[in-house]
């Protein structure tokens, strides 16, 4: 490989870089000079370039459902094994002698007429399999034979194994089946010529027409001067599309409609068509895009809209308690908050989010030059305080104030709690009437028994009773 070269083309109509060739090497971590395998299938190919000296040591190359027409640039890879050019546009079978070790072809559906090709595959001497199904070659008259003559090394033909007996046969009758082939190949020669002048004129034919629409669609005409087309510039841009439209939907009724016979050239023209219109879908949603007019935030009276092109969450809280209005938007949590823009007015406030607006009207004026801004770290939301225009005392502080109140009591309460509880504990000797407080001394007598009541304290107590007791009566029994 010459180190000067750093691209390869490929494909008619985009350029392949290394990098390319690179990502379809993933199995073989991206190693180009090693690869034994690569698959370069439905990737629209119009020419094989430069595989042979960037790859050497390819074994296995998919290059079906292309638009390849002929077999080149691979006749140096000495180890390829099987070669995949099915769904092509290939006429002839060459440039393969190279090819070493091929034991396996498949030109499945391509575009094979001139059979006598396949004598250049004799030099592949180890070549086991051939599929040449689906090709004009396999519509003449001893076709197998031939094949089966020709190749002496070929084991299978079409997925159809070969019997001995049928190469003796076929050798046997080699020379009638070869002049056959031959007068069959002449025929076909014949009519591919003739395929390719109705191609080529079909295809100027649809040049010059789509050439004078063009200039008609332009405003080209000779006949019109320059001040009708200005006059009528407004009218035909409203309808541009629509003409458009209907135009191109006819185009494509009487493109599909129309019956080709299916040849390369046909085959080319239509890939070639589809690539067309899309490239044109592609252009038209382009300048729709740029055409866009832009979102109006303010109408012509002065009135400011709600908008919110992002599609973002939110919340507008009124906290009455700091005099202040909350917005919440919940931006993407990895933007970059310079990729931000907030602007706060008295009566909205408006976010640039990636340069999409948000917009909202706020239900009170509000201090821009006050209000703050501030990223969320865990959510990344965008938290936007806007205190008030209006300072006004609300009851709600009276609440708090009060709350305050009772939060600075709340040591006293627990102390009178506490108090009430040390009156539990009193002291027996300030009350007249029987001590009660004795029962908590049972406790000491725990384990020791029933608690008996002694005789002799019950007198005492009945004294004591009698000493505060008028004489006059009768003591209690």
């Amino acid at each position: 490989m010459e180190d000067s070269a750093v691209f390869v083309w490929i494909f008619l109509n985009a350029t392949v870089t290394e990098d390319l060739i690179r990502r379809r090497a993933e199995h073989n971590d991206c190693e180009i000079f090693s690869l034994e395998e690569i698959s370069l299938h439905q990737q629209e190919i119009e020419k094989l370039e430069y595989l042979d000296k960037w790859c050497r040591d390819l074994k296995i190359l998919y290059l079906q459902n292309n638009l390849i027409p002929k077999i080149e640039n691979v006749g140096k890879l000495k180890k390829l094994e099987y070669l995949n050019v099915a769904l092509n546009n290939i006429e002839r079978i060459e440039n393969l002698e190279g090819c070493e070790e091929l034991k396996k072809l498949d030109l499945t559906a391509n575009f094979i007429g001139e059979l006598s090709s396949i004598e250049t595959l004799k030099y592949n001497i180890h070549l086991n399999e051939l599929f040449l199904v689906g090709n004009p070659c396999t519509e003449f008259e001893g076709y197998r034979q031939y094949v089966v003559a020709t190749l002496h090394q070929l084991k299978c033909l079409d997925s159809k194994e070969i019997e001995r007996s049928e190469r003796i046969q076929a050798l046997q009758n080699y020379p009638e089946v070869k002049q056959k082939i031959r007068e069959q190949e002449r025929a076909y020669l014949l009519k591919r010529a003739r395929e390719k002048e109705e191609a080529q004129r079909r295809l100027q034919e649809r040049k010059d027409k789509k050439e004078k629409q063009m200039k008609s669609k332009l405003g080209f005409d000779s006949s019109e001067s320059l001040k009708n087309k200005e006059n009528h510039q407004a009218e035909g841009d409203r309808e541009q599309e629509t003409w458009r439209t209907a135009e191109d939907d006819e185009e494509d009724r009487r493109f599909w409609e129309e019956p080709t016979p299916y040849t390369p050239e046909t085959r080319l023209e239509t890939h070639r068509y589809i690539e067309e219109k899309r490239r044109a879908k592609d252009n038209t949603r382009e300048s729709k895009k740029r055409e866009k007019p832009p979102r109006t935030l303010v109408t012509a009276e002065g009135k400011v809209l709600n908008v919110n092109v992002p599609k973002l969450h939110f919340s507008l809280k009124d906290d009455e308690e700091n005099n202040q209005i909350i917005l919440d938007l919940a931006v993407y949590r990895h933007l970059d908050t310079s990729l931000l823009d907030v602007d706060v007015q008295p009566t909205y406030i408006r976010v640039l989010v990636k340069g999409k607006p948000f917009q909202l009207v706020l239900p009170e004026e509000v201090k821009p030059d006050i209000s703050s801004a501030k990223r969320s770290q865990t959510t990344g939301h965008l938290v936007v305080s806007m205190p008030k225009a209006k300072e006004i005392i609300l009851a709600k502080q009276k609440v708090s104030t009060s709350v305050k109140h009772s939060d600075c009591n709340t040591p006293q309460k627990n102390a009178r709690r506490s108090a009430q509880v040390e009156k539990l504990e009193v002291d027996p000797s300030k009350y007249s009437f029987p001590d009660v407080t004795k029962i908590i001394q049972e406790k000491e007598r725990i384990g020791q028994g029933p608690i008996r009541l002694q005789p002799e304290k019950i007198t005492e107590t009945k004294k004591s009773y009698v000493d505060f007791e008028n004489d006059d009566v009768p003591p209690l029994i």
